[in-house]
């Protein structure tokens, strides 16, 4: 019966090898067919977007030749208006050579301000169109208040030359036109003044016929909008001067069409990705301004065209690679199934092996390849087994005696620090709570706390550098000394320097620790403190918001025995909350290397109730414990809380 599942075995193996090898190959192929895809895509798109830019442009140069030619017989003319007073009988033949010498200009008009050609006249409007059979005028003393229209109004009060926005002339036409005004001044009693205004009118139509020559693939498409993004041109009739390219924007929810938009009315130049709302399909369009007239030209190209080419390539490229993965993974199965026979003798000794048989003998090495070498490696493993099981036995009763001296070490060093609250209960006038978790089963931080006389309360804590019995050891000498001086000097200054000099001598592991300590009045609130490099602690006001304490300079102790230390003071008033701690809570971290931060740590604290320091630590532990999410400890994590009450304290603050 044991033979069979090890037959099943050797076939699963050969089956993964070859699998294994083909996914990897796989991948390899649709990498490359994947950045091959990419690239094709991304050459096709630049050479879209170069020929759409030079088809856009040639476009739009053509367009801009025909209007500056138009723009500059207003401008002479207007030119010629400030020099010369002519009769009504020049002006007509003016305007009529003009129409004669311009097939592109529909109509034209020199439009004065009121008595300003005729001072008993108020109206001078002189205008010739164009008819099938020849020419058509207007009266220019016609009735109409045109100097309220917007083609005499906008360049009067710019004082410049402007394109209207496109009209249908039902009177004028029945066409889309769109009017060039130009203003023109004459001195009057020295003084430069607006006289009137020369204006034309073109007829679209041809503008029509560029935009529709404008090719691209089966359904591409170009249209143009004008400078306040009404549809001036499209292959949709229904659109043209009844929709704007907004409107359409709107009604399709599109933020997309509503940014482009709003780049054509601004004059700018672009190539996007973008749903047509005529052919429903996804396109790419480039657009460009017409500098002149402030209008922009769009030409659409349908994405499913453009890429019709290289998906037929792709196609094509996956077939043959499917097929080649198919025989590849044939050939590949026989050479793993041949691989493998070695292997499966070896396995079946190695499996007796594992029971605890290490007496049995392996196969004879007959080759120099991986598998001679391996057969090799199991008969060391074979012979070292047996000597690993000798000494295990050992080293397991040293390991349980080591973790006992652990233990043991742990008790001890927890003992030095006061862990019994409340520690004062017979004074009223502070508040005094703290804990500390070491990362191993002994640590570097710590705390201490003692009354110096009937008004001072001294406090500190610490963090030696490293961690286990040597931060154990520097911390339990730091405490001592600490304790010993501090308790002879009111100076905290001196205390720092003194404790320094003794942690420098003979300091050949050159370990340090930095430290944060103060003397508190518990009467009047005055509080003496100093800092040896040490995060800085958190002051809560009573009823208001933490804030960091001001901390003066101090390096760690135990570097440099020359080291100077300052002493600050603040008062506290009652109900006032000092927070000290240690960088085990603020670098604590989550499974993604997140550290916990002071941030978070002050979030935890405004949304504690502050009842009692002990449940204010307790909820800060709880909130690293829950950060962590059960992550290895990284850093040692201790907190001291005091809060001053003074001498008439208030109850459940």
């Amino acid at each position: 019966m044991p033979p069979a599942p090890a037959k099943n075995k050797r076939r699963k193996l050969a089956f993964k090898l070859s699998l294994f090898i083909l996914a990897g190959t796989t991948f390899i192929f649709l990498a490359a067919f994947g950045y091959n895809h990419y690239s094709s895509r991304k050459l096709v798109l630049k050479n879209v977007e170069e020929n759409a830019r030079n088809l856009t442009l040639a476009t739009v140069n053509k367009i801009e030749t025909t209007l500056l030619g138009v723009e500059k017989v207003p401008l002479y003319l207007a030119s010629s208006l400030e020099n010369h007073h002519y009769s009504r009988h020049e002006i007509f033949q003016i305007i009529e050579d003009i129409l004669k010498t311009n097939p592109d200009i529909f109509g034209a008009a020199v439009a004065f301000e009121p008595f300003a050609f005729n001072p008993k006249s108020r109206y001078f409007v002189p205008y010739t169109f164009r008819k099938k059979d020849g020419f058509g005028v207007h009266p220019p003393e016609t009735a109409f208040q045109y100097f309220y229209r917007d083609w005499y109004l906008i360049p009067r009060e710019l004082g410049r030359p402007v394109w209207s926005e496109p009209y249908f002339s039902e009177g004028g036409g029945n066409t889309v036109m769109s009017t060039y005004s130009v203003p023109f001044y004459r001195l009057v009693n020295g003084k430069r003044t607006f006289t009137g205004v020369v204006e034309v009118d073109i007829d679209l139509e041809w503008l029509k016929e560029i935009i529709s020559r404008v090719s691209i693939y089966q359904s591409g498409y170009a249209f143009l909008v004008s400078q306040n993004g009404v549809i001036v041109t499209h292959p949709n009739g229904d659109w043209i001067m009844r929709e704007s390219i907004f409107s359409i924007a709107e009604a399709a929810d599109d933020p997309g069409l509503r940014k482009m938009g709003r780049d054509m009315i601004r004059g700018k130049e672009g190539f996007i990705p973008l749903q047509s709302h005529f052919t429903g399909k996804k396109s790419w369009i480039y657009y460009a301004p017409l500098t002149s007239i402030g209008w922009s030209i769009g030409v659409v190209f349908p994405e499913e065209e453009l890429f019709t080419g290289m998906k037929k390539l792709n196609r094509e490229v996956f077939i043959i690679g499917s097929a080649g993965f198919v025989l590849l993974f044939l050939v590949i199965a026989w050479i793993s199934n041949r691989m493998m026979a070695p292997i499966r003798t070896l396995s079946l000794k190695t499996t007796e092996i594992a029971k605890g048989n290490l007496d049995i003998e392996l196969p004879s090495v007959t080759s120099n390849d991986e598998v001679g070498e391996l057969t090799a490696s199991f008969e060391d493993m074979r012979l070292a087994l047996k000597e690993y099981i000798f000494t295990l036995r050992e080293t397991t009763a040293a390991k349980e005696r080591l973790e006992s001296e652990l233990q043991i070490a742990h008790t001890i060093q927890m003992s030095f620090l006061p862990k019994r609250f409340p520690f004062f209960p017979e004074k009223d006038e502070f508040e005094i709570h703290a804990t500390i978790e070491p990362a191993r089963e002994v640590g570097g931080d710590l705390y201490d706390f003692f009354l110096v006389d009937e008004d001072y309360l001294f406090f500190s804590i610490g963090d030696v550098s490293g961690k286990g019995v040597p931060a154990a050891l520097f911390m339990a000498v730091t405490k001592t000394l600490m304790k010993g001086i501090a308790s002879k000097s009111m100076d905290l200054s001196e205390v720092l320097g003194k404790v320094n000099a003794e942690l420098c001598l003979d300091n050949d592991a050159m370990m340090f620790c930095t430290l944060f300590c103060g003397f508190l009045n518990i009467r009047t609130g005055e509080f003496l403190y100093s800092n040896a490099g040490h995060n800085p602690p958190l002051v809560i006001p009573s009823g208001h918001k933490p804030r960091w304490l001001d901390l003066p300079e101090g390096s760690a102790m135990g570097v440099d025995e020359d080291a100077l230390y300052l002493t600050e003071k603040i008062t506290l008033n009652s109900g006032d909350t000092l927070v000290l701690y240690t960088d085990g809570v603020t670098e604590a971290m989550d499974h993604d290397k997140s550290l916990y931060s002071t941030d978070r740590l002050i979030d935890t604290i405004e949304k504690s109730k502050l009842s009692s320091l002990e449940s204010l630590v307790s909820e800060i532990m709880s909130s690293v414990s829950d950060f962590t999410g059960g992550e290895p400890q990284s850093d040692d994590i201790t907190v001291l809380t005091v809060r001053f009450r003074g001498n008439n304290p208030i109850k459940g603050v």
